[in-house]
């Protein structure tokens, strides 16, 4: 396993280097979009309030705050927002997960942000976007991914849909694309001089993930329910399977040649059911289940280890990091005593890091307010006192 190294905040590498992003903190897909920035070397000021986001995690462990600063600001009182336009001033991105109209109310809305500096992308992160029937309504992955047709297609045919974490919605519709389109707006920005909204929803981004399979539909490719298609687990050589002590195997011989090589390798070749013959799937996938329960995991990784079959173990979370492959390239790291995935993708001239573990709540104030040259912030607000 790989230990990252121990450069400071400063100074650090990076493809996105220089670049300075303010963070309104909040929880889920926000945080880790800003991560993402943090990973690739930008300078991410995490505006944490007093009281903390509502996470039940302790903030030491919180992977998501990793290679950013925190400065504490109380938004609701009075000088709270003027300390925040004061970051503004001097950033290229601002990231908030509020519901539509709260940032505007405290003060740090796009109007009154932008009318500080006209070049600043100004990233919105909700689940149900800016506007809309839902735009008011609370929510969380599960609810976003169940309206986008995402969540309904994942999951056994007569068991209920399963919940794959918060994976789907929070990080990928939605935070990976609040980055793609906070990139993009930057660029935009440098051309022109001119910043913008970005609103990202995460119903928009979950919808966009599917868009191969509304595609596969549309030419009747895809069966509209679970369990009855090639990529859903409704095909026996696209899936997963129990093994002999309890643990499983994956599946993804879809080519014809790398079929060819785990039925030969599973012991089938001479008696399993032609693949095209999707009458006999049910049989085949019989099969196939019947053979893997006759050797434990470890059992069939040695015997596909060197394959082109396409099938590889099931590996819990704590298992990955010491698979020999991922350790090879350091996939995870150990920062701080905490094990964790490293940043992601990687560059060729700007390397990406883990500088720093999870920023602290307030921990870089007087750092910050030196570094970005905003003393305000060593002032400490009067909750007492409520802005407008």
């Amino acid at each position: 396993m790989a230990v990252a190294g121990t450069e400071t905040r400063e100074g650090h590498g990076g493809p996105l280097a220089g670049v300075r992003v303010v963070e309104l903190a909040g929880i889920g897909p926000g945080p880790f979009a800003a991560m993402l920035l943090a990973d690739l070397g930008a300078d991410v000021v995490r505006v944490d309030r007093p009281g903390g986001s509502g996470l039940a995690i302790d903030p030491a462990y919180d992977i998501t705050n990793r290679n950013k600063r925190s400065v504490l600001v109380d938004l609701k009182a009075e000088g709270g927002a003027e300390r925040v336009l004061q970051l503004v001033e001097r950033a290229d991105v601002l990231i908030e997960g509020y519901r539509p109209g709260v940032a505007e109310r405290l003060g740090v809305g796009p109007g009154d942000c932008r009318a500080r500096n006209p070049k600043l992308v100004y990233g919105r992160m909700t689940g149900w976007g800016q506007e809309g029937p839902l735009a008011q309504r609370a929510g969380h992955d599960i609810a976003y991914i169940a309206l986008t047709g995402t969540l309904g297609m994942i999951g056994k045919p007569d068991e209920p849909p399963t919940v794959p974490a918060n994976l789907v919605g929070d990080y990928a519709g939605g935070s990976m694309y609040l980055v793609v389109g906070i990139l993009a707006a930057l660029h935009h920005a440098r051309e022109t001089g001119t910043g913008q909204v970005v609103d990202a929803a995460i119903v928009d981004g979950a919808s966009h993930l599917s868009a191969m399979i509304h595609g596969m539909l549309a030419a009747g490719g895809w069966q509209d329910r679970r369990g009855a298609n090639l990529l859903d687990g409704g095909c026996p050589f696209y899936g997963t399977y129990e093994t002999a002590d309890g643990r499983y195997m994956a599946v993804g011989a879809l080519e014809q040649q790398f079929y060819d090589e785990f039925i030969e390798l599973m012991g089938l070749a001479g008696s399993a059911p032609a693949r095209k013959d999707l009458a006999r799937w049910g049989e085949l996938r019989d099969a196939v289940a019947a053979r893997f329960k006759d050797r434990t995991r470890d059992e069939w990784t040695a015997v596909f280890e060197g394959s082109d079959a396409c099938v590889a173990p099931v590996l819990s979370l704590r298992e990955a990091p010491a698979h020999p492959h991922l350790a090879a390239r350091g996939t995870f790291v150990d920062h701080g005593g905490i094990t964790q995935p490293a940043p992601a993708p990687r560059f060729s001239s700007t390397p990406a890091g883990v500088r720093s573990g999870p920023a602290l709540p307030g921990a870089d104030t007087a750092d910050v307010a030196r570094d970005w040259g905003v003393p305000d912030l060593n002032e400490p607000t009067d909750p007492s006192t409520k802005g407008s």
